[in-house]
């Protein structure tokens, strides 16, 4: 089978839709499958090009200077949509359009997909109505969205509409993005989702294609061989590790602000790097927190701190849905610590603390209570080594490949 992976987040980017690819391209490639990934990337040299064209890895039209975040944004869809054509005619050969992300490289793939009468299969990754209300400042957030709407409309039709509700899309802006969430979703043939939760959320706002639920999966090759199970002796300080991105969706300020209140031992290693890092840093100093910042590191260093820690940390709220940092903590058997109750379908029964909500207060309630039952943390070990192997991608791919093999070519 050829698989064409279409994702405005690849190159030039980390995070859990880069593993999430990276860890499926491989597996399905150990499988006998062919895989080519077109994306946005910053400016390459011929030289870098063709390195990544040996690894099948093509960059469509990208803007030279714009940029999302830390995501190269591409070229217009329907300028990228040309480009494929012409520089890329084998596509026509391809079996299924595989789309990752809702931007101009994803629209366009597709679009082409339609184009071309290639079944297309879209990836919803996340809350992108979450993402508009926490990072983009408060007296933008409308104006962004239906931008955003209004341009993704330009290209994909909107039959949907989502109006503002008490339920998940409170604000005109997050309606508008549920909008181009759900529209985007149902233009594609069919939709894998990571969690049920988020399946739920989408059915709920209009998704009508079949969908595949399908978890992310941790890479065979980097999997930790034999870690040993946890444990945390009475007065010794618990060992917290934070790996997610340093950055307001991801709650990393009310967390350190739950470290203020934690009246127990304790030390935090943070891994990575955000626009968050500087607020960051000067609240630990101010506050006189044990709190290391190690910046952006070597993922197989990564592993290893992982495996030396008691607690892994995923302090987001209503925002992530099947987060890579909990698979790699569970394939590691280190237990977690959250405070969205929708995470504990990717987590083991007793693998996990979840706090009684999402605020500072109760997440150090729930850290200090932890303290005090330190035999608590070689159970939830012995949860997550119990259960890790199923995080494995090898075991996690077969149901893609599954799904894909029972499509039929559209006439």
């Amino acid at each position: 089978m050829k698989i064409a992976i279409f994702s405005d987040c690849y190159l030039d980017n980390s995070g859990g839709i880069v593993s999430s690819i990276n860890a499926q391209k491989y597996a399905l490639e150990q499988n006998g499958h062919e895989v080519a990934i077109f994306t946005t990337a910053y400016p390459k040299t011929e030289k870098e090009l063709k390195k990544l064209a040996k690894d099948k890895i093509f960059v469509v039209p990208s803007c030279k200077y714009l940029i999302r975040g830390a995501t190269p944004v591409s070229r217009r869809p329907k300028l990228v949509e040309a480009w494929l054509m012409k520089a890329h005619p084998e596509l026509k050969d391809y079996g299924i359009f595989y789309v990752h992300y809702e931007a101009g490289c994803s629209i366009a793939g597709l679009r082409l997909g339609k184009s071309y009468k290639i079944p297309t299969v879209q990836v919803m990754h996340g809350r992108e109505d979450m993402g508009v209300s926490t990072i983009i400042p408060k007296g933008f957030r409308t104006l962004v969205a239906v931008l955003l709407n209004w341009l993704h409309s330009r290209y994909l039709p909107h039959p949907v509409i989502i109006k503002k509700d008490t339920y998940l899309a409170d604000t005109i802006a997050k309606a508008k993005m549920w909008t181009m969430m759900i529209n985007h979703a149902n233009f594609a043939d069919y939709v894998i989702v990571p969690s049920r939760h988020f399946a739920k959320k989408l059915v709920h706002y209009g998704m009508k294609k079949p969908s595949l639920i399908l978890p992310n999966g941790y890479p065979d090759t980097n999997y930790p061989p034999s870690p040993p199970v946890k444990s945390l002796n009475s007065g010794d300080p618990l060992k917290i590790i934070w790996h997610s991105r340093l950055s307001h969706e991801k709650r990393l300020m009310p967390f350190l602000e739950a470290l203020s209140k934690v009246s127990g031992n304790y030390r935090l290693d943070i891994y990575g790097d955000g626009p968050d890092r500087k607020k960051a840093t000067r609240f630990v100093r101010s506050h006189h927190l044990n709190v290391i910042f190690h910046g952006a590191t070597p993922f197989k260093t990564v592993q290893q701190k992982i495996q030396n820690s008691h607690l892994d940390i995923l302090a987001s709220y209503n925002f992530d849905n099947y987060p890579m940092t909990l698979v790699e903590a569970e394939a590691c058997g280190v237990p977690v610590f959250i405070c969205d109750p929708d995470l504990k379908e990717v987590i083991p029964d007793g693998g996990y603390v979840l706090s009684k909500s999402e605020s500072p207060a109760d997440m150090a309630k729930a850290l200090n209570d932890l303290i005090s039952h330190p035999d608590r943390i070689n159970k939830m070990s012995e949860a997550m080594l119990k259960h890790r192997h199923e995080t494995l991608i090898s075991a996690r791919i077969k149901p893609l490949i599954e799904f894909f093999e029972s499509i039929p070519r559209p006439k």
